[in-house]
């Protein structure tokens, strides 16, 4: 749906750090500059700036329940404040497995996996 999502951060160092580690268990890449996504497809580009943003809303897609939990583990080792642990969210959908950090800079981010909830 979307080409790419730009974040205006104050500390790029800090997101940097987060996005990498958090963006790890899904699969996703640092590119050169300041971008992470698939292999070759930098899809999150983060631009340091003398604000953040207004507290956007970011969700990724996750392969499975275990990306999931690797995800959130690895947000809360690099700051990541915990926003929603992972879980089912059966009010968001009956496959609808998640769990939310805030990031460095407020934002809010979201792994998801749609797979069956057993």
């Amino acid at each position: 749906m979307f080409d790419h999502i730009g974040l205006r951060v104050r500390d790029l160092a800090a997101s940097r750090r987060f996005y990498a580690a958090v963006l790890a268990p899904l699969g996703h890449v640092a590119a050169e500059g300041d971008g992470f996504g698939p292999p070759g497809a930098p899809g999150l580009w983060l631009h340091e700036s003398g604000e953040a943003g207004r507290g956007a809303h970011l969700a990724f897609r996750a392969a499975s329940h275990a990306a999931v939990a690797a995800f959130h583990a690895a947000g809360l080792a690099v700051g990541g404040r915990d926003n929603g642990a992972p879980g089912p969210r059966p009010d968001y959908g009956p496959r609808y497995y998640a769990a939310f950090l805030i990031d460095p800079e407020g934002n809010n981010v979201e792994a998801v996996c749609l797979a069956e909830i057993g």
